[in-house]
């Protein structure tokens, strides 16, 4: 690798244990050696073919009523095989909830949506990984409220919610409608989206390190997700 700023050689071919396959997509910043870097494109057509060909962004919310189980859907998550590469919690205003659900306003349950979606902090997140967008929206389940308990078997609407309108979690169901969705809450134009829930009074900050994410944080969340929701701050993410 060779660093054009200093006109001299940064790195050699070397064995580097924190750095994986799945870390190596375009637009990924890894750090090497305290360096960081941002992947802006493959080398060749063969790396871009095994590194590339089906990594995907998708929307990931969890909605009020699944706010308590945070921690395992972390879990879930991550045992997917998916990574968060962004998350921010917030409570909706009514305008940002009919944005959300604009495609939905002829329906017979439109403001029951509205109301559900407004009741409680929401969090969204990012996520990336091979098929993403399938793959979420199927651990998410079907998103119907007619649907019936052998319709969401083993889903997360299923084992986390109830059926019906109040299914813990969504999933955009296809690509164009996961680029959508992202842009509203993690806009690409340099807009904030909607606002975090954090209240910043009372409060600390808690920085987990990333060789300390999988191993401590997501236990930690797991047994403790009740803390976050009682957290002095209110709410801890943000979506940077």
């Amino acid at each position: 690798m060779y660093d054009v700023k200093n006109r001299r050689t940064f790195l050699r071919r070397t064995k580097y244990e924190s750095l994986h396959l799945e870390d190596l997509y375009v637009g990924s910043k890894v750090t090497v050696f305290s360096r960081h870097l941002t992947i802006v494109d493959y080398g060749n057509l063969y790396t871009s073919r095994k590194l590339g060909s089906r990594k995907e962004r998708t929307l990931a919310l969890i909605k009020p009523d699944g706010m308590r189980k945070i921690g395992e859907l972390f879990d879930i998550i991550i045992n997917a095989g998916l990574t968060i590469t962004k998350a921010k919690m917030m409570l909706l205003s009514r305008k940002e909830a009919a944005d959300f659900y604009a495609d939905h306003r002829a329906k017979p349950y439109y403001h029951e949506l509205l109301q559900l979606i407004m009741s409680g902090p929401i969090l969204a997140m990012e996520l990336l990984g091979d098929d993403a967008v399938s793959k979420w929206r199927a651990m998410v389940g079907p998103a119907n409220p007619t649907a019936t308990e052998s319709d969401t078997l083993d889903s997360i609407s299923e084992s986390f919610g109830h059926i019906g309108l109040r299914d813990a979690a969504h999933g955009p169901d296809s690509v164009a409608s996961a680029a959508k969705e992202l842009e509203l809450f993690f806009p690409s134009s340099g807009g904030r989206g909607p606002v975090s829930s954090a209240k910043f009074t009372n409060c600390t900050c808690c920085i987990i390190k990333p060789h300390a994410v999988n191993e401590v944080f997501l236990q930690l969340i797991s047994m403790k997700s009740e803390w976050v929701m009682s957290f002095p701050c209110k709410y801890l993410f943000t979506s940077e």
